[in-house]
C-alpha cells in the first residue's frame, strides 16, 4: 500500500515527470536507427554471412544490383554506367560495353558473354557498392542509381528491395498507428461506460509507447517488422491493464467516498493482478529471444520491454491522469453495451459436453492444418511487395526476359590454377538451373592469356586474395529448385576449394530456411514451458497450467491452421511469432476465469455454481480485452501494403477473436469436467472441506 499512496500523493510530479522525459523519448525514437534487412538477423557464423563481409572487406564490393534497361542504344548505355560509376558508393558497373570496350579482339570474347548481357531489347548491368546490402548510404546510392538511369532502367536485388521496402514503410507506419488508436478508441467507446475515458487511456499507454521506443535508441537499432507492430501490440496487450485498474477504481468508490482513498486501494489491487498475467505475457515475449535468428530477440525484448512499461504507466501515469480528471469522468459515464451474461453463463455450463465434444473435434484438423502451414511459408522477401513497386517490376522483367531468378556468388582463391577455375566452371554451369558463370576466364575466354588481359578488367574481378565469379540461375530465391542448386554449387567449390565461399540472397536466405526451421521448435517449447511453470506458480496447481494451455493452443491451431485450409501462404515468420504472441497475451483471459473458479469453489460453491460465477463475471472483461487487441490490429492488416505486417497483424486480429471464444465455451466445459482432478492437483482446493458441507447439508435438507 505504500507505493499506491505515495502514487496518489504525488500524482502530479508525476505527470510532469512523466511529460518531461517525453522529450528525450521522441529524440532517441528520432535516432534509433530501423533496418530493413532480414537477412542481417542471420548468425554471423554462417558461411553465407562471412562470405558478404569477405567481399566487403577484402574486395571492396558489399552490396549488388542488376539493372535491367530496356531500349537503348549501346553508347546511351555505355554512357549511362559512365554516370552510375560516378556516383557515391558505387564500387564497379559491369556491362557489355564495358567489357567490349577493352583491348581484346571482340572475335575472342566468348558468345555466352554477349547474351548474358543481352537480350532482344533488353541490356543489363550489374553494379557492385563499396558499403553493405542495407546500410542507409547504400539506399541513398540506390535511389540516385535509379534517377540516373531514368524510366527505362529497373533495379533489382536486395539493396533495391531494401530501399523499396523502406520508403514504403514510411510512408506506411504512421497510418499504423491513427489506424490503431482510431479502432481501438471506437472498441472501448462501445464496451466500457464512460465516453471521456478510452482517451484517457491512450494518452497513459501513448505515453508509455513512446518511452518504449525511444529506448530503442540503446539497443542500436531494430527492425522495421518491430517498428511497425510493437506501437499496435503494446497498444493492443496493455489496454487491459488499463481496463482493470479503471474497473477497480469504481468498484471502490461504490464503498469508499474519498476519491484518493478508493484509488490508492484500487493501484494496489491492480499492481497485484497484473504483474501476475504480465508476467505470462512477458514470458511469452522473451521466448522469441531464444530464436537464433535474432529477429525474435529484436522483437522480443521490445515487446517485453513495452509490457513492462505499459504495466508501470497502468499504475503511475493511469491513476494521476484519473484523479486529475475525476470530475469529467465521472460525468461522462454511462451503461456499457455489454449486457448481463448469466444467460450465457447458465447455456454454456448446462450444454458443456457439447462443448467438450466440440473440443475433441477440432483438436485434429486443427493441429494438421498448423502443422502444415508451417510447411507451406514463403521466404522470398520480394512477395511480402505490392506488385507494382520498382523491385517487383524489375524482378519480373528478368524472369521474362533473361529467365534469370536469381544471381549467386562465388568467392574462389585467386591463386588456383585458371584450368581449375574453368573446369570448376564448366561443372558449375552443368548442374539444374545454372544459366551461366562468368569470371574472369569465362568473360575473355581460353583463347586469351592472362597476362594481356588490361588491369582495368582484372581489377574488377581479381585480387591478391579472391576471385570473384558471378552464377546465374533461372531458379528463383527461396525455391526448393535453388536450394537444391546451392547444395550442388557448393559440393563443386568446396571440390576445387575447401574455403570457398557461395554467397547471395538465395544462398542467404537458405541459410535463413533451416535457421527458422529449428528456431520454430524451440520457441514453440520454451514459450509453453516458461508459461506453463508461471501458470503452476500463479495458480498452484499441476493440472490447470495443462488445462489452461491446451485451450489457448487449440486456439493458436485454429489461427495457425486455416491458412493451410484456406490455401494461403504466411511470410516465414508469422507463424514463429503469433504462436508465442498468441499464447502469452491471451492466456490471461484464461487465467482471469480460472481464478474466479478457484475463488468460487474454495467458497463453498459448487463445481457448476463456481463455473457459472466465474463465466458471468469474466466473459464482460474478456470481450473488452479480446475486442481492443481484434481492434487495434485488424485495421492495420487490412490497411498495409506490406504482407509480413498485414499477415502477422490478421493473425493477432483473428487470434484474439478465436481465443476468446475459446476461452469462453470451450474452458467452462473443461473446468467443469476435470473439477475433481483439478481439486486434488491444486494446492489449498483439496475439495473435502466443500464435499462435506455439500454432503451435510443434502442430509439434513434430506430430513
Amino acid at each position: 500500500m505504500k507505493f499506491a499512496n505515495a502514487v496518489v500523493k504525488y500524482r502530479v510530479p508525476i505527470l510532469i515527470f512523466t511529460l518531461v522525459i517525453m522529450i528525450p523519448s521522441v529524440l532517441g525514437m528520432a535516432a534509433t536507427r530501423i533496418n530493413y534487412d532480414m537477412l542481417d538477423y542471420l548468425p554471423g557464423s554462417m558461411d553465407t554471412v562471412k562470405g558478404q563481409e569477405e567481399l566487403l572487406n577484402e574486395f571492396g564490393k558489399g552490396a549488388f544490383s542488376i539493372i535491367i534497361v530496356e531500349d537503348m542504344q549501346p553508347k546511351d548505355v555505355k554512357q549511362m554506367a559512365e554516370d552510375i560509376k560516378n556516383v557515391q558508393h558505387v564500387d564497379t558497373v559491369l556491362c557489355w560495353e564495358s567489357i567490349a570496350d577493352v583491348s581484346i579482339p571482340k572475335e575472342l570474347l566468348p558468345d555466352k558473354v554477349y547474351t548474358a548481357f543481352n537480350k532482344g531489347n533488353a541490356e543489363l548491368l550489374a553494379i557492385f557498392f563499396d558499403t553493405s546490402t542495407s546500410a542507409d548510404v547504400t539506399m541513398d546510392a540506390i535511389r540516385e542509381v535509379r534517377a540516373v538511369a531514368g524510366d527505362k532502367a529497373f533495379a533489382a536485388g536486395m539493396s533495391a528491395l531494401v530501399t523499396d521496402l523502406k520508403d514504403l514503410c514510411e510512408r506506411e507506419e504512421p497510418i499504423y498507428v491513427a489506424i490503431a488508436v482510431g479502432l481501438a478508441c471506437v472498441a472501448m467507446l462501445l464496451f466500457l461506460d464512460s465516453w471521456l475515458v478510452p482517451f484517457v487511456f491512450l494518452a497513459s499507454i501513448g505515453m508509455m509507447i513512446l518511452l518504449n521506443l525511444g529506448t530503442n535508441y540503446f539497443m542500436g537499432e531494430i527492425s522495421y517488422i518491430t517498428k511497425a507492430l510493437s506501437a499496435v501490440l503494446q497498444l493492443a496487450v496493455t489496454m487491459d491493464y488499463s481496463i482493470f485498474l479503471w474497473h477497480s477504481y469504481n468498484e471502490k468508490l461504490r464503498s469508499e467516498s474519498d476519491n484518493k482513498k478508493a484509488m490508492a486501494d484500487a493501484i494496489h489491487e491492480t499492481l497485484t493482478s497484473v504483474l501476475g498475467s504480465s508476467v505470462t505475457t512477458v514470458a511469452g515475449f522473451i521466448a522469441l529471444c531464444f530464436m537464433t535468428f535474432t529477429l525474435g530477440a529484436d522483437l522480443g525484448i521490445v515487446m517485453a520491454k513495452g509490457v513492462l512499461f505499459g504495466v508501470i504507466g497502468c499504475v503511475t501515469v493511469l491513476p494521476s491522469l484519473i484523479l486529475l480528471l475525476d470530475k469529467p469522468l465521472q460525468a461522462t459515464k454511462h451503461k456499457s453495451l455489454i449486457p448481463d451474461m448469466s444467460k450465457l453463463a447458465s447455456g454454456v455450463t448446462k450444454i458443456f459436453p457439447a462443448f467438450i465434444a466440440i473440443f475433441a473435434i477440432l483438436l485434429f484438423p486443427a493441429y494438421y492444418g498448423y502443422s502444415k502451414t508451417n510447411e507451406e511459408v514463403y521466404y522470398d522477401l520480394g512477395e511480402c511487395l505490392p506488385k507494382d513497386i520498382g523491385y517487383v517490376i524489375a524482378n519480373s522483367k528478368l524472369r521474362d526476359t533473361f529467365e534469370l531468378a536469381s544471381t549467386h556468388m562465388v568467392l574462389v582463391d585467386s591463386s588456383l590454377d585458371t584450368t581449375d577455375v574453368r573446369s570448376m566452371i564448366s561443372e558449375m554451369e552443368d548442374v539444374d538451373g545454372v544459366k551461366k558463370v562468368l569470371g574472369l576466364e569465362s568473360v575473355v575466354g581460353s583463347l586469351v592469356p592472362e597476362e594481356v588481359i588490361p588491369e582495368r578488367l582484372t581489377k574488377e574481378l581479381k585480387n591478391d586474395k579472391w576471385e570473384l565469379l558471378m552464377v546465374s540461375s533461372e531458379y528463383k530465391a527461396a525455391s526448393d529448385e535453388v536450394n537444391k542448386q546451392i547444395s550442388d554449387l557448393n559440393v563443386i567449390l568446396k571440390k576445387y576449394d575447401e574455403n570457398g565461399l557461395l554467397i547471395g540472397e538465395a544462398p542467404c536466405l537458405k541459410d535463413m530456411i533451416d535457421t527458422t526451421g529449428h528456431d520454430f521448435k524451440v520457441v514453440s517449447a520454451v514459450s509453453i514451458l516458461a508459461i506453463f511453470v508461471i501458470i503452476a506458480i500463479v495458480e498452484k496447481s499441476i493440472s490447470l497450467p495443462f488445462i489452461l494451455i491446451a485451450v489457448i493452443e487449440l486456439a493458436t491451431f485454429i489461427n495457425l491452421g486455416l491458412p493451410h485450409y484456406l490455401g494461403q501462404s504466411l511470410p516465414f515468420i508469422a507463424p514463429i511469432c503469433i504462436s508465442t504472441i498468441q499464447l502469452g497475451a491471451t492466456v490471461d483471459y484464461a487465467i482471469l476465469m480460472t481464478t474466479r473458479y478457484k475463488s468460487e469453489r474454495n467458497g463453498g460453491a459448487d463445481k457448476h455454481e463456481a463455473v457459472h460465477t466465474a463465466l458471468k463475471t469474466s466473459v464482460p472483461s474478456i470481450i473488452v480485452s479480446g475486442m481492443g487487441l481484434f481492434a487495434a490490429t485488424f485495421g492495420v492488416a487490412v490497411y498495409s501494403d506490406i504482407d509480413i505486417i498485414s499477415s502477422m497483424c490478421m493473425l493477432m486480429a483473428r487470434g484474439a477473436v478465436i481465443s476468446m471464444v475459446c476461452v469462453i465455451f470451450i474452458l467452462p466445459a473443461l473446468l467443469l469436467l476435470c473439477d475433481a482432478l483439478i481439486r486434488h492437483t491444486t494446492l489449498g482446493m483439496n475439495g473435502s472441506g466443500t464435499d462435506k458441507k455439500r454432503s451435510i447439508g443434502k442430509l439434513l435438507h434430506g430430513h
